[in-house]
This record gives structure tokens, C-alpha cells and sequence, in this order.
């Protein structure tokens, strides 16, 4: 199976070179901003009308929550496989939803995209088909969420902005972690000035996935395939998200260039091996080119800060999503210890006084549904917190908290740092998807100063 068929853009076939090439490209390419999306509300839907596309353990999941949100109606859901649609649609048996059912078929999923009762395609495939998919919706008319990484390639990240942009409809990638209670906090921190200027975040994906990277379950074994061919920061933006909005990224700074090194494969290629002697649908995959087991990512912003961001999924280590924030008045760090406070190199402050903090900066989110939040569930509620901000900023017409430049930018990290790792680790761009607008750009609000009446069924 050719790679470059299955990966649009991102596997490099037989002259790895130019696919190299085409992302040093890409990556020094001049955006002329054809309409603003940072702050774009657009018109108000009372009744948000979804269909979902990809319905395994996170679409399904999805399914599920979006259900308890008033205001919404799923109207439509979609997997190749027929019976994972079937099982879906069963969440929803006690509810008003009859969603119709579309499977069977690789390219099922436009026929869903293209009907005309539809507001938002939430979309929660395979890495290569999040973009595609994306910009179908928009072109047809819609909204798109997608799962991370919204892009896989350089080409795939600068279409997304250019079609949201040229259509008006809303790109929101699903990251979930900005939405985590202790990175939301954090973030109303940095607002009031807590932590002072911000010089220095790290986040990361350090996750020992072994079973979930070999699995055969996923169609095509398309995260195998991945790790097989990509060597970078495959998984960016679970540690990227949440640090980039505590600095402004897009809206008052943005990243100016990064670094990347990758250690060797310790790990992936000798289970292969091991695997191949036992069952033949691992041989394809003896002696491919295996992702370094840790790869390590630091970037410095046009205001001068810096960031370093990890990703290991083949490690034997504690679970990490590392949240460091560190600025000129104080530190906040979460992983793999629960999260402290500290405003001076003796050590984090005592459990009284961060429970204090705790109270005086909840953020306006977390006050009005985070219990219930909780009760909904979704990694620990923020997957929850995400989606009825999500519908409450659509219900309300309000700009989202999350827009097409950050899914462009914080998922472009995967391709830029493959080509700093395939070059030595030098330094390579990163491109200013905003087109100069991040200098103008108003940070998110995060106080619920507009919106925030959504109501939810339990």
C-alpha cells in the first residue's frame, strides 16, 4: 500500500526529500488574510443541527454527551462500519433524537456532509480523514469540529484557514484539554496577572499507548501506520493548547520558529519483529522507519518567551500532559503530580493556600456546569465543558473559543517537526496563519460575559 495514497501530504513515497522540501515551503508561505475568523460570531442557530462522523470510542462517546445539551439536535451519524452506527444510535433511544444511520460506504460520509438540515459535522475519524472531512463541511455550508490533530500535513493545515475564511464557517478543533479545570484556572491566573509576563511554558503527551498503537481493532491500523512512517511530534496539541492560550498565541504573540530531536526507536521496531513471528498482519511493517520513542520540541515566540513540549506514547512512564506555566511572578505546574502553585523557588504553597486559590480564581465556566460537567463525565468532565461551550457560542452567535488558526498552527507542529528532526534538529519557521492579524487579535474571554445560557438534561 503506497503511503503517499493513504496519508494525503504526508507520507513522502519514494523521494522523501520532497516531501521535506514542499514543508520548508510551506512553512515560509506569506498568509493575505482574506477575512478575519479570530472573533468571527457568526449568526446565531437556536436548534444546532449535528451530524456525527466516526463513531468509535470518542465519536460514540461524543454522541452520548452532546445529547445532554439543550438546543441541539443530532440529526445525523455516520461509520464505515455499520454496526458501530447501530450501537450509537442506541445512546440515544431514551432521548428526542432519531438521527439517520449512514455506513457501509468509504464515502458514506459526504452524503451526510452535504444535507441541507445540517449546522455542524463533529467529526472524530482517523487522523487522515479529519481535514478532508472539515473542509467538505465547510465548503457544503456547515460548521466543522474536529478532533485532533485537525491537520496532518502543511498543506492540509493552510487549506483549512483558507476555506474558513473564504466560506465564513467556524473550524474548531476539539481540544479538550483547554478545557481541563486545573489548565482553565491557570489561565483565569495568568489574566488577572497571578503569574506576572509569561517567559516559559512546557506541555506534552507522555502516554504509554503500546496496546492502542498495535491494535488491529483500528481501521486500517491507521495509528500503526503513523508511527511506522512519521518521525516528530506526532500528538502536539493536547500539551500546545492549553499553554498557547495562557500565551496569547494568535491573539498579542505567536511562534516564531521551533526546534525538534527525536531519540532513536528503542521500542516499536523490535516488537514488530516479535509480533511479525505470530501473526502475519504485522509483517508489512518489519523494518520500517519507527517515530524516536521521545521526541522533544522547543519554540520561541515573536515576544520573545518560550516553549517546550514533549510527546512519548512507547515509554514505560508515569502518565504526563505536563502543564508548566512560569512567569516573572510565579509558577504553575500540573503532572504527574496534581497541580501546585509556587511564588518563590522555596517550594509550593501549602494546601490551604492553594485551595484558597482555588476559590478566588474558578473560573466563570467551571462555577455554572462544572459539577454537572463532572456527572456527564468525558475525561473527567472537560470533554463535556468543551462541547456545551462549543453549542452555547453557536446558540448565542458568539466567536469561538477555539478558531481555525489555532487548529492550523497548533497541529501544524506535527509536520514542522518532522522536518527539523529529518534535518539535524535545525530551526524551521513557523508560518503566521492569522496573516499579521494576531497583532490585532483580542485574547478569548473566558468569563461567560456573553452567552453561558445553555441549558443541560441529566
Amino acid at each position: 500500500m503506497a503511503g503517499s495514497a493513504l496519508f494525503p501530504g504526508s507520507a513522502f513515497g519514494a523521494d522523501e526529500t520532497l516531501g521535506y522540501e514542499k514543508i520548508k515551503t510551506l512553512s515560509n508561505k506569506k498568509h493575505k488574510q482574506v477575512f478575519n475568523m479570530s472573533g468571527y460570531a457568526a449568526p446565531k442557530i437556536d436548534t444546532v443541527r449535528i451530524g456525527v462522523v466516526g463513531l468509535g470510542s470518542r465519536g460514540s462517546a461524543a454522541v452520548g454527551r452532546l445529547s445532554k445539551i439543550e438546543g441541539v439536535a443530532i440529526k445525523a451519524l455516520c461509520d464505515l462500519r455499520p454496526e458501530k452506527a447501530v450501537q450509537a444510535r442506541e445512546k440515544l433511544a431514551k432521548t428526542s433524537h432519531t438521527p439517520e444511520l449512514y455506513s457501509g460506504d468509504a464515502q458514506i460520509w459526504k452524503k451526510l456532509v452535504e444535507r441541507k438540515d445540517l449546522d455542524l459535522i463533529y467529526i472524530t475519524t482517523p487522523w487522515e480523514l479529519h481535514t478532508p472531512i472539515a473542509l467538505h463541511a465547510m465548503e457544503s455550508g456547515k460548521h466543522a469540529a474536529v478532533e485532533v490533530p485537525a491537520a496532518i500535513s502543511m498543506e492540509e493545515c493552510w487549506a483549512l484557514v483558507e476555506t474558513s475564511e473564504r466560506t465564513r464557517k467556524h473550524c474548531m478543533m476539539l481540544e479538550n484539554t483547554c478545557y481541563d479545570f486545573f489548565e482553565l484556572m491557570t489561565l483565569n491566573m495568568v489574566r488577572q496577572g497571578f503569574f506576572g509576563d509569561i517567559v516559559h511554558c512546557e506541555g506534552a503527551y507522555i502516554h504509554d499507548f503500546i496496546p492502542g498503537i498495535f491494535s488491529k481493532e483500528k481501521w486500517n491500523m491507521w495509528r500503526f501506520r503513523h508511527n511506522a512512517s512519521r518521525n516528530g511530534n506526532l500528538y502536539p496539541t493536547h500539551g500546545l493548547g492549553p499553554i498557547c492560550q495562557a500565551m496569547n498565541i494568535n491573539r498579542g504573540d505567536r511562534l516564531d520558529f521551533l526546534v525538534s530531536v527525536s531519540s532513536k526507536d528503542f521500542v516499536l521496531g523490535e516488537m514488530t519483529e516479535k509480533l511479525a513471528k505470530e501473526d502475519d498482519v504485522y509483517k508489512e511493517f518489519v523494518g520500517k522507519p519507527f517515530r524516536g520513542n521521545m521526541n522533544v520540541t522547543t519554540m520561541k515566540t515573536k515576544n520573545g518567551s518560550t516553549i517546550m513540549l514533549q510527546h512519548d506514547v512507547s515509554s514505560p512512564r508515569v502518565y504526563s500532559r505536563i502543564h508548566l506555566v512560569s512567569g516573572t511572578k510565579g509558577v504553575a505546574m500540573k503532572y504527574p503530580l496534581p497541580g501546585r502553585i509556587a511564588t518563590s523557588h522555596e517550594g509550593w504553597l501549602p494546601e490551604e493556600e492553594m485551595k484558597a486559590l482555588e476559590q478566588k480564581y474558578e473560573p466563570e465556566i467551571v462555577k455554572r456546569i462544572g459539577e454537572l460537567a463532572k456527572q456527564v463525565g468525558g475525561h473527567g468532565g472537560m470533554d463535556f465543558l468543551m462541547d456545551w461551550r462549543l453549542i452555547d457560542c453557536l446558540r448565542n452567535g458568539l466567536p469561538l473559543e477555539q478558531d481555525v488558526y489555532d487548529a492550523a498552527l497548533w497541529s501544524s507542529v506535527f509536520p514542522l517537526s518532522e522536518w527539523s528532526v529529518a534535518n539535524r534538529s535545525s530551526a524551521i519557521d513557523v508560518p503566521d496563519f492569522t496573516g499579521g492579524s494576531w497583532q490585532q487579535n483580542a485574547p478569548v474571554d473566558i468569563n461567560l460575559t456573553h452567552g453561558g445560557n445553555t441549558g443541560i438534561k441529566i
